[in-house]
């Protein structure tokens, strides 16, 4: 396993971060896996040597923070060997308050995450969104004295544009609060909007970035083809997925196909390892519900694409409108 610093911070984490989400309650979407099928496959990252870990509160509305507590307090002799981000802003109940980044919102949920989580402390306390509804100030001041307040060691950002990003760092910069030190962001080889400024922003900041979804959500990994075919239950049932990409992408998974050929990989390894060479990138967030998905990121490290393969690579992108802010 290769580690690099979380952004410019001291601590250091793998160079793939393991992402809980696919781990939760499999009654409220068919591609949820339980705790069961979980266990082996977060072992086999501890194994790895993968010691960074994301989860939120919305995901299966606390389940996944719940079974990721339990699994990686079982698997680490230690709190302090692993790195542990959640997230907030998702409504959790039908409650008008109990969602968002107001300062009532966010001290409910830290103590509500950590409650599940079983500890103390979370290492990386992220927002998931942005709030319109409040004021960038209000949510400021509140997460830092989330962290003042030792329950979590740094903040970090999702997916917003960079103007939102960029007045939050200066709200906090301005008042002397925590500023975020990563941002969590839609980025893969078939939607790299976020190379025309959210890239550039945390480049010049010294943020780090840990994108979501960097086989997108499958579709560079081979789980679907041209015409709606669909080849996966994940595939199948993630309509989330078919608002992201489209028959159009299929051009940019082709070259990625031919690279997998050409090295004798998967497809999937490939795609990561692109990723993974990318500027200011510190761990792409990889989800598994089997130990080949898991196997196929950690060797993902080991490939070395060549400038030629990388221009291939990127040759066939075409413009997407902004997603994954909502």
């Amino acid at each position: 396993m290769e580690y690099t610093r979380l952004g410019t911070t001291g601590t250091r984490v793998s160079r793939i971060c393991l992402g809980m989400m696919t781990y939760g309650d499999p009654s409220q979407r068919e591609w949820f896996r339980g705790e069961d099928v979980a266990e082996p496959i977060v072992a086999h990252a501890v194994e790895a040597g993968v010691n960074f870990f994301d989860t939120a509160d919305m995901y299966s509305l606390g389940v996944s923070e719940e079974i990721t507590g339990r699994l990686l307090g079982k698997l680490f002799a230690n709190r302090d060997d692993y790195v542990l981000a959640t997230k907030v802003y998702h409504p959790m109940s039908d409650g008008v308050n109990d969602r968002g980044l107001s300062r009532k919102h966010v001290m409910a949920s830290i103590d509500n995450s950590l409650r599940r989580l079983g500890t103390d402390h979370v290492d990386l306390y992220q927002i998931h969104r942005w709030d319109p509804d409040t004021p960038i100030e209000e949510t400021m001041e509140a997460l830092h004295d989330v962290v003042k307040a030792g329950k979590a060691r740094y903040l970090g950002a999702s997916s917003m544009y960079a103007w939102q990003f960029a007045k939050a760092q200066h709200a906090a910069e301005r008042h002397g609060w925590t500023r975020f030190v990563t941002m969590q962001n839609h980025y893969n080889l078939v939607y790299r909007e976020e190379e025309r400024e959210m890239n550039p922003l945390c480049a010049d900041q010294g943020v780090g970035l840990i994108p979501w979804s960097p086989l997108a959500r499958g579709f560079l990994a081979g789980n679907r083809e041209r015409g709606g075919v669909k080849h996966t239950v994940r595939a199948n049932s993630d309509v989330f997925s078919d608002m992201l990409y489209g028959d159009a992408d299929f051009d940019v998974v082709d070259v990625v196909r031919e690279v997998a050929a050409e090295h004798d990989v998967p497809p999937a390894r490939i795609a990561l390892a692109w990723l993974l060479a990318k500027p200011g990138v510190t761990a792409p967030i990889v989800g598994a519900t089997k130990l080949g998905h898991l196997a196929d990121a950690i060797a993902a490290l080991d490939v070395e694409l060549t400038a030629d393969e990388i221009a291939r690579l990127e040759a066939p992108y075409r413009p997407h409108p902004i997603l994954g802010h909502a």
